[in-house]
């Protein structure tokens, strides 16, 4: 079974090579649509610094790795909210339901807004007295189940949308993980996910529809010709991640967590995320991370974060509150609110 996972290992990661073809020389970085799709989501995973991939084990795990799903024996709900960069909020909300021996679905949505916006003109710079609107949404299904006892693999598919105004833009995609248990470091846990491969994006809309004069020499109507602005077509942001975890300490009272992962997209380079997590009897939570290590040009990336496991009285519900931070640098910081619901 170790020598089946190895195998698949080695082949995502060549297959992540093909896929993800990065030059040393050029980012790529803006090259592509949707890129709301790379924002992290959950406090827990955030303040970890996104090292999480191997962790995924809660209802945010359809966003990390659909396969870390396969294992809630329990109804879990999750809803998360992100005061994120220049005023806009991510909001991500993800149902998991267990059926037992045919494995688990799960059901998510993302969505990234931000406030109306006055429209201007090159004559009326101060406004036209009109506001605009811009926003982003993704709808995901999934599916996970356990393999064995250790390897676990999950699949979801999505549906993207971006919009500004009157334009519209559409893709369909598709994210898989794979989760496998070991017997190293008292329990380590090796975890691989490609997220958004999928169509191409344009945007589309009343606002491309312009009209043309095709001779100014001419008297007519020939200055009313229409014609369509072709916006082009843009890749999603594909990306690759592997990771390892392990408790190097797991006592009746503690229980200390490491985890590093490895980041391959195809619109930047290559960096990594590491992050730790303390835990008290399960019931508190201390985490400490950083995000994007070894990237150029970078901004920021310490995160920490802090968690509550609570148990209601008399049932099986379990209510977990928990925080994040992160730095961005010049771009100041992020606050990261999650609430997660097992009944």
């Amino acid at each position: 079974m170790k020598m089946k996972f190895l195998l698949i290992t080695i082949l995502s990661l060549l297959v992540s090579t093909y896929l993800f073809p990065q030059s040393k020389n050029v980012s790529k970085v803006g090259t592509t649509a949707a890129t709301f799709l790379e924002i992290g989501v959950g406090a827990t995973a955030s303040g970890m610094g996104g090292a999480y991939v191997s962790m995924a084990n809660d209802a945010s795990a359809l966003y990390w790795n659909p396969a870390g799903i396969a294992r809630l024996e329990q109804n879990q709900v999750v809803f998360t909210h992100t005061n994120w960069i220049a005023s806009t909020n991510l909001d991500y909300a993800a149902l998991v339901l267990p059926l037992g021996e045919l494995g688990n679905i799960g059901l998510s949505y993302t969505s990234l807004s931000m406030p109306d916006m006055a429209v201007t003109t090159v004559a009326m710079p101060q406004g036209t007295g009109e506001y605009f609107s811009a926003g982003d949404l993704a709808l995901g299904l999934s599916y996970a189940r356990t393999i064995t006892d250790r390897f676990a693999i999950g699949f979801t598919a999505k549906y993207i949308q971006e919009n500004i105004w009157h334009e519209t833009g559409t893709a369909f995609a598709i994210d898989a993980g794979t989760s496998f248990r070991t017997d190293l470091l008292g329990g380590m846990v090796i975890g691989a996910s490609i997220s958004n491969f999928g169509s191409s994006m344009q945007l589309s809309g009343i606002d491309t529809r312009t009209f043309a004069r095709i001779d100014p020499t001419l008297l007519g109507t020939n200055d009313q010709v229409p014609y369509n602005i072709d916006l082009g077509t843009w890749n999603l942001p594909l990306l690759f991640r592997i990771g390892v975890s392990a408790s190097p300490i797991n006592t009746e009272n503690y229980k200390w967590t490491v985890a590093i992962d490895a980041l391959h997209p195809n619109d930047n380079y290559e960096s990594m995320n590491v992050g730790t997590e303390l835990s008290y009897q399960g019931f508190l939570f201390i985490r400490g991370g950083y995000q994007s290590l070894f990237l150029p040009d970078g901004e920021g990336g310490l995160s920490f974060g802090i968690g509550v496991n609570t148990k209601e009285l008399f049932s099986n519900n379990i209510v977990r509150f928990d925080y994040a931070y992160r730095d961005f640098g010049r771009l100041n910081g992020v606050h990261y609110f999650s609430v997660g619901i097992s009944f």
